[in-house]
């Protein structure tokens, strides 16, 4: 019988903080699995280093149920971001081995491909419209068939997802795709919820009127509203045919999404910072998303998201994994998988990431005419070079945080 022989935890920060879990068995065979969690990147680290390590050693990698299951539950402090990334490194490291032995790329084990490649949506953003409209030229000329649109708000010194911001941590560097900056100590940010809800209407309606009425478009609202004011949102967005409208409000509070559905037409997606198919039930069942936004890596891996997106098929829910730069190439590689063999695929997220990182992290997954594939090595068809990723410790790193104007510390 194959058995695991090894289990070891990668930290690596080429362009960002990376935790990756590759497992070797006595066959000789390696398997990835992505662990980031970021700005709490160490705390996945300890949780797989000291408890579930030991627990791998000996036990038959193509028991990827049974393993999962064993991991959730014996450990009895179930969920959590910290718990369900572990597992989720676990599983897609054990998926990666079971394929690469049959010889076969990940998405057929997975039920074969559904389409020939995944609609993917690129992060346009801008100060102001001109910016943001050299942003938008700028993924279409990449190939993107769908343009998320962020946009700086008057009065306010940095909003969420707009590159241009100019970041005061130890790089120096632009915001750019990462919002963690690299430090002892998180950046504040100001919002105001008001300005930004007279704002974003008009901004819509100068895009639509820039580059017409068939060009998707989505926005992030990441978590800054209550439901009512979501609903407010939503309805003054119809008018320019939004693919979704994201995070609108913290769903923590689940019931809070059937005020907003009460009052807006707008496609809404939810979910990139759910763990579990728990924290989905009452969206789900009473259909108040339209798009589920977990990410492969923070929710338990692919048997856990599969489910997830099995029982959200039975709603005409569809897909739309979280997928920015802190999801590790290992990661976006399990997404693509996922996604080509899943019937209710929606749309990908797609950030590309540094050349530092593709040197890392080699993949063979494509881009192409604004489709992605996963690619047909067998696998995830990622390799870790450890010997690069050495050359790249971990550098500590906070996601930011927002104040009201008044100083309240706000959701960001």
């Amino acid at each position: 019988m194959t058995v695991i022989q090894t289990a070891e935890v990668v930290v690596t920060s080429p362009d960002r903080n990376f935790v990756t879990l590759q497992l070797t068995t006595d066959d000789g065979l390696t398997g990835l699995g992505d662990a980031t969690l970021n700005g709490r990147e160490l705390s996945v680290v300890s949780y797989l280093r000291d408890h579930v390590v030991p627990l791998l050693i000996g036990r038959d990698p193509h028991r990827i149920e049974d393993t999962w299951q064993f991991l959730y539950r014996s450990a009895y402090w179930r969920r959590g971001p910290v718990t369900m990334a572990a597992i989720a490194a676990v599983d897609v490291a054990l998926w990666d081995l079971k394929a690469k032995a049959a010889g076969m790329p990940l998405y057929q084990l997975l039920g074969g491909a559904s389409r020939t490649g995944l609609l993917a949506y690129g992060h346009a953003s801008g100060r102001d419209l001109p910016e943001l409209f050299d942003s938008i030229r700028d993924h279409l000329e990449q190939g993107y068939r769908a343009i998320r649109v962020q946009t700086g708000v008057p009065g306010l010194k940095a909003v969420y997802g707009v590159a241009a911001n100019t970041r005061t941590d130890t790089t120096g560097g632009r915001y750019d795709y990462e919002p963690a900056s690299r430090g002892a100590y998180p950046q504040e940010e100001d919002w105001d919820t008001r300005a930004y809800l007279r704002h974003l209407p008009t901004v819509f309606e100068a895009v639509r009127n820039e580059f017409g009425p068939e060009l998707p478009l989505l926005h992030d609202g990441h978590h800054r509203m209550t439901p009512i004011q979501a609903a407010k949102l939503g309805k003054a967005l119809e008018p320019y045919d939004l693919f979704w409208l994201e995070d609108c409000t913290p769903a923590e509070n689940q019931q809070g999404l059937r005020l907003v559905r009460q009052h807006t037409t707008t496609p809404l997606a939810i979910g990139e910072i759910f763990n579990t198919v728990f924290d989905y039930q009452t969206l789900i069942t009473e259909q108040l998303i339209d798009y589920v936004r977990s990410a492969v890596t923070h929710t338990g891996g692919i048997t856990h998201l599969k489910k997830i997106l099995d029982v959200a098929a039975t709603y005409q829910i569809k897909s739309g994994m979280h997928g920015p730069t802190d999801i590790s190439p290992v990661g976006m590689a399990a997404a693509l998988h996922l996604g080509l063999a899943i019937h209710n695929f929606g749309i990908q997220e797609y950030m590309k990431h540094g050349t530092r990182t593709d040197q890392v992290f080699r993949q063979t997954f494509t881009w192409s005419d604004g489709l992605l594939h996963p690619g047909d090595q067998p696998g995830l068809g990622v390799t870790l070079d450890l010997d690069e990723a050495a050359r790249y410790p971990y550098d500590q790193a906070y996601l930011p945080y927002n104040r009201l104007l008044d100083g309240t510390v706000h959701d960001w």
